[in-house]
């Protein structure tokens, strides 16, 4: 069963797990499967007016729509493109006298394009809205309080013009998008700014160790010939190589926690039981939870009572960041490391945790030394856990490597830079903005490397008086979200 660009895959049906999507032909690390554009997506209520609502960038000077006043856009281009998708809302809008939250102008935008378009399947889809899981039936009793208001307010939004649906297909398209929804990132694929559906993505099933990997990409409305115009989508690329038959699978949570957890979580957030290989067999739980090795092996109670101790912490730490007291989570992660560090191996995900947030925020503190040694040991440790071709590690080792960079290492900085540059080329492809600023990086770095190996002391010299001169370059505010998971979950 293919369709418009979708010659490459074919949706077929599994015992236990329902529907899911099979490969062709081969495909090898990298290689775009496919891409498919939103079948509807919006900007996050805390985010409308800083991110562009057609391609979801994060501009300085975004346009607003004249009418409703709630809409922004990067230029004329943007606003153009989004006009179809808008026109229905922007009049709703105006009428209510308010924007509705980000889940009702979702649900609003999917009946609006299905009173223009039919609910039979859109251009381009293997499957319709209507054949979407919507797993209401599995919802908690909070989960369906949270429908019946979702529901009364897209009541309350929706045209008495436009075409009605009847409560239970409401419903469906609300439970749609709480276990379909996936999460849009800006431009630099480090913050979550909204949510799409994309219905061939839906069919891809999960697994911990999967063989495909999902990448936003915003598109480029900005080329001078409209022939170069792209829109925004997503890509599901290769990991490895892919045998035509095989069974292709993303990951819907991130791989650094141990298999009971992430079975947890998928059960929490998607009703089904993960039986996949490294949830069956435990593979890499040893490394996650490692102590240190040696003469003295610690005892059971120790490791315990430091794993107790470092879950304490990360409460303290999530509190302070979100009060922007960035000197004491740095205080609270020594204090943590010096317990772990006689304790817990160097893979075990509670240090490799804190050594995370040590060296975003050292980094953002300029306190580059420290930050680049607690930087260096998180990736050494990543290495060992995650899949060599890991988005999620590809963008740490590119923080170490700027961290390093930063701190005047520049053979480690390079090296770990040249290192996060082949990931992301497999990840996220050469031209998407990441991998382009990362080739920037590489080719600065490289040229500064060559000046180090010529003449140590000249470089020394140079850089002191480049730093004089100029500000150095402020690393990003530390976020409090870790980096976007794949699919958006209402909490």
């Amino acid at each position: 069963m293919t369709k418009g660009g979708m010659e490459s895959v074919e949706v077929f049906t599994t015992e236990g797990k329902g529907r899911g999507l099979k490969a062709q032909k081969e495909f090898l690390p990298g290689d775009v499967i496919f891409a498919e554009p939103a079948y509807a997506a919006v900007v996050f209520d805390s985010l409308t007016h800083v991110i562009c609502h057609t391609c979801f960038k994060r501009q300085e000077r975004l346009h607003r729509c004249g009418q409703c006043k709630f809409a922004y856009y990067c230029d004329r281009t943007c606003q153009r493109a989004a006009w179809l998708n808008h026109k229905n809302e922007c009049s709703a809008i105006k009428k209510l006298g308010k924007a509705p939250s980000e889940n009702i102008r979702l649900a609003a935008r999917i009946m609006w394009k299905i009173e223009r378009e039919g609910s039979g399947l859109a251009e381009g889809c293997l499957v319709s809205i209507d054949d979407l899981q919507n797993h209401v039936d599995s919802f908690g009793e909070e989960e369906k309080k949270e429908l019946r208001a979702d529901v009364e307010s897209f009541l309350e939004f929706w045209p008495s013009q436009s075409q009605q649906f009847g409560m239970q297909f409401i419903s469906h398209i609300f439970g749609v998008i709480s276990c379909n929804g996936f999460t849009l990132s800006d431009q630099r694929g480090l913050q979550a700014v909204g949510v799409g559906v994309f219905p061939n993505l839906c069919q891809a099933n999960h697994d911990c160790w999967p063989n495909c990997t999902v990448i936003f990409n915003n598109g480029n409305h900005e080329a001078v010939r409209s022939m170069f115009h792209t829109q925004m989508r997503i890509e599901l690329r290769a990991l490895s190589k892919i045998s035509p038959g095989d069974e292709l699978t993303v990951s819907y949570v991130d791989f650094l926690n141990v298999s009971e957890e992430r079975r947890k979580q998928l059960k929490k957030q998607y009703y089904f039981d993960c039986a996949c290989e490294h949830c069956k067999k435990q593979i890499k739980d040893d490394l996650m939870l490692a102590v240190k090795e040696g003469e003295s092996k610690p005892s059971a109670e120790s490791v315990k009572e430091v794993i107790q101790f470092s879950k304490d912490t990360l409460d303290k730490i999530n509190k302070a960041r979100m009060e922007g007291l960035y000197h004491e989570v740095v205080k609270l992660c020594r204090e943590c490391l010096k317990k772990q560090e006689p304790v817990l191996g160097d893979t075990n995900i509670y240090l490799l945790r804190i050594l995370s947030i040590a060296s975003e925020v050292l980094s953002y503190l300029q306190m580059f030394e420290e930050a680049a040694d607690y930087a260096k040991r998180m990736v050494d440790g990543y290495m060992k856990i995650y899949h060599p071709n890991n988005a999620q590690l590809g963008m740490a080792v590119m923080r170490a490597g700027v961290t390093h960079w930063h701190a005047g290492l520049i053979e480690a900085g390079h090296g770990l830079i040249c290192k996060a540059y082949a990931i992301l080329l497999i990840t996220h492809g050469p031209s998407h903005p990441i991998t382009k600023d990362l080739e920037v990086m590489r080719v600065q770095t490289e040229m500064e490397l060559r000046m180090f190996q010529q003449n140590e002391f000249m470089y020394y010299k140079m850089r002191e008086a480049a730093l004089k001169n100029q500000k150095i370059q402020v690393m990003p505010e530390p976020s409090n979200e870790t980096s976007p998971s794949l699919f958006h979950k209402k909490e």
